[in-house]
């Protein structure tokens, strides 16, 4: 059983490898940063890439979300190391920004080099 399964597996890994172009196979979608690939999380990044830091209310502006849907998906980006999250006090209000990390912008930037991988070897075909 256990050597149809790795038989398996290094078939499935076998169709993810890049193509002779260079660009990856489209199987190898399933490479995608999962956690990134989620519409309000990658909108979260995207708009922390170009506009930092940005407030809790900013972003559930921007991404027109609720407040729970916001901070569900923040705080996953928080554990992953992909954004740091920083509360103080406006007067008496408080106040919560997010900023990318370092680790954020790099797994971004490896998301939309994947994509733009995937967009070129389906207009190559």
């Amino acid at each position: 059983m256990a050597g149809k399964q790795n038989t398996a597996r290094r078939e499935k890994e076998r169709r993810m490898e890049p193509g002779p172009t260079g660009a990856p196979a489209v199987a190898g979608a399933s490479k995608l940063d999962r956690l990134i690939h989620e519409r309000l999380r990658l909108g979260m990044l995207s708009a922390l890439s170009v506009n930092e830091p940005l407030t809790f209310n900013e972003l559930k502006k921007l991404l027109d979300t609720t407040d729970g849907n916001l901070s569900v998906h923040a705080r996953k980006l928080e554990e992953a190391g992909y954004v740091a999250c920083s509360k103080s006090f406006q007067g008496r209000m408080p106040k919560t920004e997010y900023r990318m990390t370092a680790a954020g912008r790099r797994a971004l930037e490896r998301y939309l080099d994947h994509m733009e991988a995937l967009i070129q070897a389906m207009r190559d075909k």
